[in-house]
């Protein structure tokens, strides 16, 4: 889908602007370029959808089926295995999440997709098997769903959605306050201008967060060695585990991006564990991450994801350090 969008970024940068491919210059404003006008488009595309499905099913009736008690949690596994079938990264997850929320489905589950998407998709899963076979693929999927299934769970338990951003709770104020008698009486070309406008309104109030936190996530993806990183988690101490999750915040990456340098780390003696907890820590949690949720959570919010998840990454770790 996006792979004109590439050859427009490679054309811009490295022919138009002339800064050369290999310099750590050119490979930051490429993936600036590059991720900025991806996840815009796919914030708009995704809140247009969105859009048209709230038009025609009634947020009320989503939010109702999705927080009956009687679904035993499958709501959950629905919600992780969506994200299994999305090769997003944690950034590009994000225009998703806001449009779960504005769809009036329950935070807890909209968390499960946000956390599962980014570690476990099809993309990760065939790089994944080709550098460390079936069985460690195996495992690690089925401990990146369960992750998402836990830590959507226990944070939709907290009840948090006070905590989300007034812009948010505003959305979906309006969404669910329009005169459904006077929607269902308009055909979707009749609907559609308004649909376009609200995806553009909400593009418009997102933009300034995707350009900061994609500038931050360029810099580190084009400027941080992977020595950096080898130095400091190459050793056998217990807190190697949780220093490579924090370490690998920083450096904002999808699954295929990082896996490779997961496979140059275990060749350099760092404990497979450890690695993952690295690749989770990159691909699951990042500070572009933090600065798109920004806009639809308060800090206080982020703080909670954010801890949550990385206790379960690092819960996750020692475990593949124990059973491989």
């Amino acid at each position: 889908m996006f792979t004109w969008l590439k050859y427009f970024a490679d054309w811009l940068i490295f022919s138009a602007f002339g800064i050369s491919a290999q310099s750590h210059l050119g490979e930051a404003l490429n993936f600036f370029v590059l991720d900025t006008i991806k996840i815009a488009i796919l914030l708009f595309i995704i809140t247009t959808v969105m859009g048209m499905v709230n038009s025609y099913f009634p947020v009320e009736k989503v939010r109702n089926f999705l927080s009956r008690n009687k679904m035993y949690g499958l709501e959950y596994v629905f919600a992780s295995s969506f994200g299994v079938v999305t090769p997003f990264c944690s950034c590009s997850s994000v225009p998703l999440f806001i449009g779960f929320v504005k769809g009036g489905i329950p935070l807890g589950i909209t968390f499960t997709y946000l956390i599962t998407a980014p570690l476990v998709n099809e993309v990760a899963i065939a790089i994944f098997a080709g550098a460390f076979g079936f069985k460690v693929t195996a495992i690690y999927v089925i401990t990146g769903i369960v992750l998402g299934i836990t830590g959507g769970f226990v944070l939709g338990k907290l009840k948090l959605e006070k905590y989300l951003s007034t812009w948010v709770q505003n959305i979906i104020t309006n969404a669910q306050t329009e005169e459904a008698l006077e929607i269902e009486k308009r055909s979707l070309t009749q609907r559609f201008p308004n649909i376009l406008k609200e995806a553009f309104t909400i593009v418009k109030g997102v933009g300034i967060y995707i350009i900061i936190g994609i500038g931050i996530g360029a810099a580190m993806h084009g400027f941080l060695p992977t020595s950096f990183f080898e130095h400091y988690i190459n050793k056998g101490q217990w807190y190697a585990v949780p220093l490579a999750v924090i370490m690998g915040v920083p450096m904002y990456s999808n699954a295929a991006g990082v896996i490779p340098v997961v496979q140059v780390l275990v060749a350099k003696g760092v404990p497979l564990g450890t690695a993952i907890a690295f690749m989770m820590g990159v691909v699951g949690l990042s500070l572009p991450e933090a600065m798109l949720l920004k806009k639809v959570m308060n800090m206080k919010l982020i703080a909670i994801y954010f801890s949550t998840i990385a206790f379960l990454m690092i819960l996750s770790g020692y475990l593949f350090n124990i059973i491989l």
